[in-house]
């Protein structure tokens, strides 16, 4: 299992990208998997969609390491709990979080593929069991990506 430190990253306009070394640092698989199983049905189907497709996309092959940086600082933004947002409140924990992983998708968009979506999609089946109602939970919150 890995885990991935990067510094600021620079998108290919000259800007600083938000995520650095301070998110990117409490990233790695076991952890993301770690939040999701543990606090996935409090965090909510947009939160976890959108994390699980920034995760299968980090995966894919020929991916950009400035797009890969920005991921992991999003997914580690995720994972930390306390951010600008506190995940311990309710009702409005993980908005900052998903406003976070949102933009991301934003910013990633022209990598993802059906096969990415398909991953993550099938993923929030398995975890949230309802896949109707998941799907159109999904197509609803999350419909750049969906």
């Amino acid at each position: 299992m890995e885990t991935y430190k990067y510094d600021s990253i620079v998108s290919p306009d000259g800007r600083r990208i938000f995520c650095d070394h301070a998110y990117s640092a409490y990233y790695s698989e076991a952890s993301l998997w770690k939040k999701i199983l543990k606090y996935g049905r409090k965090a909510g189907i947009s939160v976890i969609y959108a994390g699980l497709l920034l995760y299968y996309l980090l995966q894919k092959e020929g991916l950009p390491l400035r797009v890969k940086a920005a991921i992991i600082g999003a997914l580690g933004y995720f994972i930390l709990p306390i951010d600008a947002l506190p995940d311990m409140l309710v009702g409005l924990g993980y908005t900052d979080d998903l406003a976070v992983l949102l933009m991301m998708l934003k910013y990633c968009s022209k990598y993802m593929d059906e096969g990415v979506k398909a991953k993550a999609k099938a993923k929030i089946i398995e975890l949230f069991d309802d896949s109707e109602t998941t799907i159109m939970q999904i197509e609803k919150w999350v419909p750049s990506a969906a």
